[in-house]
């Protein structure tokens, strides 16, 4: 049986609404703000996914590991020849140095006619010592060398008288033989005169301090009114020719790649001149303490070379393959050199490495590397080892 059935409902926007008919239930009506917030949603992720289209690029996963990693810029060095070069400080010296002291039996100093700067010729007169009592003595030794001849002057004479009153009987064989030996002594006595004159003369002479050799004279150790002697410390000292040369300290494994006639740079400390010369001598021995060893480099003379002066020298040591790297990729600390590379995973990895010769490219790097590694160039100091990173080549 059919009955009718009135229902009043309340729609969504409080407006009562009657519907009549036959006993039939209405479906209820979903919420306002729950059909805008799906329109809006929608919404937005229809623009998400135009703006990806637009930009050409994808959605990034929410799972992915290497989101968040660090980007690094990463070169492939390979190898390149480098000129090898040593590097080593050292002492400038005089490669010859004379000490000049006293010869004689020395005295008072009288004059000093050099001084150190001077430059002087090889018998030049350095400094005076008095020789009066030295005079009189020579003097006296000369007086000798006449009173020697007058002797044998004499002597001579009464052989030849002798001899002639042989023949006659007066005079023996006997006489003769005395007589002849005693011209002889005298004529002796005159050379052993003329002997000690001249060595007093020597004597006198070697009052003088000479210069043994053309130099340069570096030291000057005396003054007027001193008093010298044979057992006095040397007087001057001089540089034979004016040569210098430098003391160059190095390693043991250096030494080994130097050889006579190496060219070397030298520059003195405090100056921007620098000076070539040439390795003359390498060391024979190592020093046991220091473990290291001379490499002695001769220089021309310059005023700006000064003995006993610190220096740096830079020795050609021979061409050699090695990878080049800049400053900034090689790093360090107490376990040494090392660099980072990039492994598997992209994974920073350190490597540790030996650096050679500074090049104007970078630093050479002799052991630890192939050169076809991926080395991190920069922000290397900010990496631990195993960080996963996202390696950049380095745009040319």
């Amino acid at each position: 049986m059919n009955y009718e059935t009135t229902i009043r409902a309340e729609a969504a926007d409080g407006v009562t609404t009657e519907f009549s008919g036959a006993r039939t239930l209405a479906a209820p009506a979903l919420p306002r703000w729950l059909i805008v917030g799906g329109l809006g949603v929608f919404g937005l992720l229809l623009a998400v996914a135009a703006w990806f289209a637009l930009a050409g690029g994808e959605p990034v996963a929410v799972d992915d590991d290497n989101s968040q990693a660090p980007s690094v810029t990463v070169v492939t060095p390979g190898m390149t020849t480098v000129a090898g070069e040593i590097e080593a400080p050292g002492t400038l010296a005089a490669r010859r140095p004379m000490p000049v002291g006293v010869v004689g039996e020395g005295g008072q100093v009288l004059r000093v006619t050099v001084d150190a700067g001077d430059w002087v010729q090889q018998g030049q007169v350095l400094a005076v010592i008095d020789r009066s009592v030295q005079v009189q003595q020579a003097a006296a030794q000369s007086a000798q060398i006449d009173v020697a001849k007058a002797d044998a002057n004499l002597a001579q004479a009464n052989l030849d008288r002798a001899a002639q009153l042989v023949a006659r009987g007066f005079v023996s064989k006997a006489d003769i033989d005395r007589l002849t030996a005693v011209r002889d002594s005298a004529v002796a006595r005159v050379k052993v005169a003329q002997a000690q004159f001249g060595e007093q003369r020597a004597r006198n002479e070697r009052l003088n301090i000479y210069a043994p050799a053309t130099g340069y004279v570096l030291a000057r150790n005396v003054e007027p009114g001193q008093t010298v002697g044979a057992g006095s410390p040397a007087l001057f000292t001089i540089a034979s020719g004016g040569e210098m040369e430098m003391l160059a300290q190095l390693s043991e494994e250096q030494l080994a790649k130097l050889s006579v006639g190496t060219m070397a740079t030298i520059t003195p400390t405090g100056s921007e001149k620098s000076f070539s010369g040439q390795i003359w001598q390498v060391a024979p021995v190592i020093d046991a303490t220091t473990r290291q060893g001379t490499a002695r480099i001769a220089l021309p003379f310059a005023p700006e070379l000064r003995p006993g002066g610190f220096a740096t020298a830079r020795i050609n040591s021979g061409s050699f393959s090695a990878t080049v790297l800049p400053e900034s990729a090689v790093l360090a600390d107490s376990q040494g050199s090392f660099v980072y590379v990039i492994g598997k995973d992209k994974k920073a990895v350190r490597r540790p490495v030996k650096t050679g010769a500074v090049t104007a490219n970078g630093l050479a790097i002799t052991e630890g590397l192939t050169g076809n590694e991926q080395v991190v160039l920069r922000a290397g100091g900010f990496l631990n080892p195993g960080e996963t990173v996202n390696p950049q080549p380095l745009k040319k």
